[in-house]
C-alpha cells in the first residue's frame, strides 16, 4: 500500500469514529494532566478532525468546503471553518471558484462535530476570528483585499473593510477592539478599528507577511515574515517595527505563551522543499530558544489554555505534533486528514 493511500486509509478510519489512539496502559500515561479538543482543517480532504486529548480518540467531520482555517469561539461552543466551497460530484480536489463560505460547527464531547449553518464569505477566504461574544466574525478575502465582516446570529455578511494587498492571517488584539491583518503582496499589517469598521493605520513590516500573533497584554504583536526567515516585532502603541527575530524557514503561523514568556513559530518552508520545526522564541531575549522537529511542513499552531502544550499541523505529513512547552520536546503525533493547515483548541 502506497504512503498516499495508507494516510486516506486511517483518515477514514477515523471518520468513521474509529479510534486512532495508543494502547491503553500506554495512553493513561501518556495523557496524564490533559484535556480538551484540538481541532484541525483538513483543507485536502475537506474535513475537520477532532482530537479528544485525553484519550488520543480522532474523528471526523466532512463538510462542504475545503477548509483553510478553523477557529473556536471564545466559549468554545461553536467552531468557525473557512474555505472554498467543493464541488459535489468531484470530491475534496474540485473547488467552485468564487464560493467562499463560512461553515458553523458546533463540537461534540468526544466526537465529530456537527455542522449547523454557512454563511457566504467572499471569493478567497483564508483566516476567520470571533469576537469576545461569538456573534460577529472577521475573515480575510484575498481577492477582494478585504476585512469580511459575517453576523454569525443573522447568518449573513455586513459591509467589509478595504484593507492591503492579499491579506491572509488575523488576529483580534487581547482587548477586542482591533484587528490585525497580514498583507502578503504589499508587507504590511493593517490595523483595522472594529468598532469603526475603518483601516486606521497600515504598518511596514517586511516581505511576505503571513500571520500575526499577540503577548497576551496586548503590548506587542508579532507578524511571520515568510520572505525573510523571521518575525517581526511590533511595539503596538507606536505601531513601529522594534526589532527582526530570525526564525525557521518559511514561517506561517505564530501564537504566544499564556505567560508571554514564549512565542511559538510554525517553519513550513515550501512545497518543494518543506521545513519540519517550530521555533520557540524567547519573547525578552528576542531569540530562538529552541527549535522542535515537528513534521513535513510545520504549518499552524496553538497553545492550550494552561500553557502547558502546544499543537502543530504538518502539512505533508497529515498529522499534529503535541509539544510539551517545558521540556520542548514532541510527546505525541496524530494523524488527521490530508494537508491539516488551521488548528484551535478548546477546553473541556
Amino acid at each position: 500500500m502506497s504512503s498516499l493511500s495508507r494516510r486516506e486509509a486511517t483518515f477514514c478510519l477515523a471518520a468513521l469514529g474509529v479510534s486512532l489512539a495508543l494502547p491503553a496502559a500506554a495512553q493513561r500515561a501518556a495523557t496524564a494532566g490533559r484535556g480538551g479538543t484540538v481541532f484541525t482543517a483538513d483543507e485536502g480532504a475537506a474535513a475537520i478532525s477532532a482530537i479528544d486529548l485525553a484519550t488520543g480518540r480522532v474523528t471526523a467531520t466532512r463538510i462542504s468546503i475545503a477548509p483553510h482555517n478553523v477557529q473556536a469561539t471564545a466559549d468554545g461552543r461553536r467552531l468557525l471553518a473557512l474555505g472554498v466551497a467543493v464541488a459535489g460530484p468531484h470530491g475534496p480536489g474540485h473547488r467552485s471558484a468564487g464560493a467562499g463560505r463560512l461553515v458553523v460547527l458546533e463540537p461534540v464531547a468526544g466526537g465529530a462535530p456537527r455542522a449547523v449553518a454557512e454563511i457566504a464569505a467572499g471569493h478567497h477566504p483564508a483566516h476567520v476570528v470571533a469576537d469576545a461574544a461569538g456573534r460577529i466574525a472577521y475573515a480575510t478575502d484575498a481577492e477582494a483585499d478585504a476585512l469580511l465582516v459575517l453576523d454569525l446570529e443573522a447568518g449573513r455578511a455586513l459591509a467589509p473593510v478595504r484593507v492591503g494587498d492579499y491579506p491572509h492571517g488575523l488576529r483580534l488584539t487581547p482587548d477586542g477592539r482591533e484587528a490585525w491583518i497580514a498583507n502578503v503582496k504589499d508587507g504590511s499589517v493593517s490595523v483595522v478599528d472594529v468598532g469603526r469598521g475603518a483601516e486606521v493605520a497600515r504598518v511596514p513590516v517586511g516581505p511576505s507577511p503571513v500571520q500575526v500573533g499577540f503577548v497576551p497584554d496586548g503590548s506587542r504583536a508579532y507578524v511571520s515574515l515568510r520572505g525573510a526567515d523571521a518575525v517581526a516585532e511590533i511595539d503596538a502603541a507606536s505601531r513601529r517595527v522594534t526589532r527582526r527575530i530570525a526564525v525557521g524557514r518559511g514561517p506561517v503561523q505564530v501564537f504566544a505563551t499564556p505567560d508571554g514568556r514564549l512565542l511559538y513559530v510554525a517553519n513550513e518552508g515550501t512545497r518543494t522543499a518543506p521545513g519540519s520545526t517550530v521555533s520557540a522564541v524567547d519573547v525578552a531575549a528576542g531569540a530562538v530558544a529552541a527549535t522542535i522537529e515537528t513534521g513535513l511542513g510545520a504549518h499552524g499552531v496553538v497553545v492550550a489554555g494552561d500553557g502547558r502544550r502546544a499543537y502543530v499541523t504538518n502539512l505533508y505529513d497529515g498529522t499534529v505534533a503535541e509539544i510539551d512547552t517545558a521540556a520542548q520536546t514532541v510527546t505525541r503525533r496524530f494523524r488527521v486528514g490530508r494537508t491539516p493547515n488551521g488548528v484551535t483548541w478548546v477546553a473541556g
